[in-house]
């Protein structure tokens, strides 16, 4: 689960991160007296969405007036934020942040991520603050400090002022960076986090370390025991479709292509999409309908896919092992009828009662192409997308 980049300030602020003063507000009117009450004669727009590049998008301002202030805010408020970490459509704007501006002598980046490679916290920093870190990490690898933390103990003060050090700050500086980079690392351990990272994090004039802005991605599978966390969610970010799928409890992606897929399992899921691309079509979802795959779940998979405006045809792909295939065959059937499916449809089912579930499939008065071959039943739904 994302959150704003507000919210994650102020997860900040209360783990003794030091953040810019900021104002949220959801109406334009309300930027003058944010102006005000923030002082100074810079201020910092900033749209309030779930989607880094929101500079390259256009929505992060920098305003030398109250009147430009405005202006930011009336044109970002009610639209919505194109991103390169967006589809076409973007994502709406209802809040904005307005930033008190900052005399940014340096900037920084700094995170943490679980790093499977050595089954550990990691510490991610870097002197080139303020970039894309995929493009560092890949153009200048050299750049990317890296610091794995002791699993079975904790980030220490001592790896802190390492980690200072490398990144070439002056030591008078490391109490405060120090401060910051455990209060990251506290937020982490405490709430369940996959990622959590600040970019830039700067050094002012003043000797300052700010987190000029921030982002934390949360585990779902452990928001039942992070009841604050899960308050913060704003399901006007998400995709609709993967919103309505996670409440029916189906793993589902969406994608830009004119294949829907209906798999159970994941590793058959990805194997099935990247059949449908080797022969030419594109998968419109990713849709994994778990092992059990009942009645009322396929349902609610297909009415998922049918919702998408590119789809023109969908392949289900059933491996039968928990469940057997002629069960999955009948509640196929009753899922189709219940929601009236319209796109042509392949099915290829696989494992226990399989050819019974074929011939349960082939004898209904449905019009439904039956493979138990899944490279044919790959090129058939390629076919009829065409």
């Amino acid at each position: 689960m994302h959150i704003h980049e507000y919210q994650a300030k102020r997860l900040f602020s209360q783990n003794g991160i030091q953040v810019p003063k900021f104002i949220v507000i959801s109406n334009a009117t309300e930027t003058s007296l944010a102006c005000d009450k923030l002082g100074g004669s810079v201020w910092v727009v900033k749209a309030q969405v779930h989607a880094g590049g929101r500079g390259k998008g256009g929505g992060v301002v920098v305003c030398f007036s109250v009147d430009e202030a405005i202006s930011a805010s009336e044109k970002l408020l009610g639209d919505k934020l194109v991103t390169p970490q967006t589809d076409e459509n973007g994502l709406p704007i209802n809040q904005v942040i307005i930033e008190a501006g900052q005399d940014i002598q340096k900037e920084l980046y700094l995170g943490l991520l679980v790093d499977r490679a050595t089954s550990s916290i990691t510490v991610l920093a870097s002197t080139e603050g303020g970039m894309d870190i995929e493009e560092v990490a890949a153009n200048t690898p050299e750049k990317i400090i890296k610091h794995a933390i002791n699993p079975l103990g904790a980030l220490e003060e001592k790896e802190c002022h390492e980690i200072a050090a490398q990144l070439q700050l002056d030591s008078s500086l490391y109490t405060q960076f120090s401060k910051t980079l455990l209060g990251l690392y506290n937020i982490f351990i405490k709430n369940d986090v996959n990622l959590v990272e600040i970019n830039p994090l700067i050094i002012t004039g003043a000797d300052e370390i700010i987190a000029l802005d921030g982002k934390i991605d949360f585990d779902d599978n452990a928001l039942y025991r992070n009841e604050d966390i899960a308050k913060l969610r704003d399901i006007s970010q998400e995709d609709e479709k993967e919103r309505i799928a996670s409440e029916s409890q189906l793993n589902y992606i969406s994608l830009d292509g004119t294949v829907g897929c209906m798999v159970n399992g994941a590793g058959l899921a990805m194997a099935t999409m990247d059949l449908i691309e080797y022969h030419g079509g594109s998968p419109a979802n990713f849709l994994d309908v778990g092992g059990t795959a009942t009645a009322d779940r396929v349902a609610k998979a297909f009415e998922i896919i049918q919702s998408g405006a590119d789809v023109k045809a969908i392949l289900v792909n059933i491996f039968g092992g928990i469940v057997r295939c002629d069960l999955i065959a009948e509640g196929i059937l009753q899922a189709i009828e219940k929601i009236g499916l319209t796109l042509p449809i392949v099915i290829r089912l696989e494992g226990t009662n399989a050819t019974e579930g074929l011939e349960i499939l082939n004898n209904s008065d449905f019009n439904i192409v039956t493979e138990a071959d899944l490279t044919q039943a790959a090129k058939q739904v390629v076919e009829m997308a065409k």
